[in-house]
């Protein structure tokens, strides 16, 4: 078990955090909190020991929370974590990385925070090991994470993700090729003309301003990003929406929810 400040220490009960164990040992131990709220007629949705119980006022939310943690705790001898239960209005509500804005299911923003961190976790300029590398894991997880989090309605955010992470690879790039030779050299095999080069070879901008510098734009293109394996999370968002289809005109919301009774 990692610690607070960053030690390890032996954990000689319970079962690891994320361990397959929890969630089959979180079944067997709330079935009957299932067949209770069943029985009590109200809608509900668990996963683990994470749920949400849906009522229609507020002064319903506060008795049913209370009526549910006596049950929990004096019943089936589990603690509740008041700290993250709460009886609230569906929209300050979240489970399972999701929420419900305006009707439409979308990602919380906790959920999208951790995923820009990860991102900069992968791409960052400090992590010494090479492009292939990178691109791979960058595609891994981000792949997975929007085949996740794609039911979300948010195709405007979607637009903004994929053009920052393409700009954070095109960093990673700008970075490795630190010598000016060396920008000079890629960039004229990646078709920029040899009277532009200079323009972008040798320009004391920090790396993340020429991310986005018109010159390195055209040279690392789109086109030439996806051939290396960057991820293009606009065509995966819209094949998981529309089957492949054009996108959206218009936004969409999206909704994130989490476990409180």
């Amino acid at each position: 078990m990692r610690l607070p400040d960053g030690q390890r220490e032996v954990t000689r009960q319970g079962v690891p955090q994320g361990g397959p164990l929890s969630p089959l040992l979180a079944n067997l131990m709330l079935d009957p909190l299932d067949k209770e709220l069943e029985k009590r007629g109200h809608r509900f949705a668990r996963y683990a020991d994470d749920f949400l119980i849906l009522v229609k006022s507020a002064r319903a939310a506060r008795r049913v929370m209370q009526s549910v943690i006596r049950f929990v705790e004096s019943r089936l001898g589990l603690v509740v974590n008041r700290q993250k239960s709460q009886a609230a209005p569906l929209r300050r509500c979240a489970f399972l990385g999701f929420a419900i804005r305006r009707g439409q299911v979308v990602w919380t923003d906790k959920a999208y925070r951790r995923f820009k961190e990860r991102i900069k976790e992968i791409t960052t300029r400090s992590w010494g090991v090479s492009m292939p590398r990178r691109l791979a894991e960058l595609r891994r997880y981000a792949v997975g994470w929007l085949n996740y989090f794609g039911i979300s309605h948010t195709y405007r955010q979607v637009l903004e993700l994929d053009q920052w992470l393409r700009r954070r690879v095109r960093c990673c790039y700008w970075k490795q090729w630190q010598r000016p030779r060396t920008r000079r050299r890629h960039l004229i095999a990646l078709g920029i003309h040899p009277s532009e080069v200079m323009k972008a070879s040798r320009c004391r901008r920090g790396y993340w301003w020429m991310s986005s510098n018109g010159i390195v734009k055209r040279a690392l293109n789109n086109a030439w990003l996806w051939e290396q394996g960057v991820p293009d999370l606009k065509s995966q968002w819209i094949k998981l929406h529309y089957g492949g289809a054009q996108a959206p005109l218009m936004d969409i919301a999206s909704v994130n929810l989490t476990g409180t009774a």
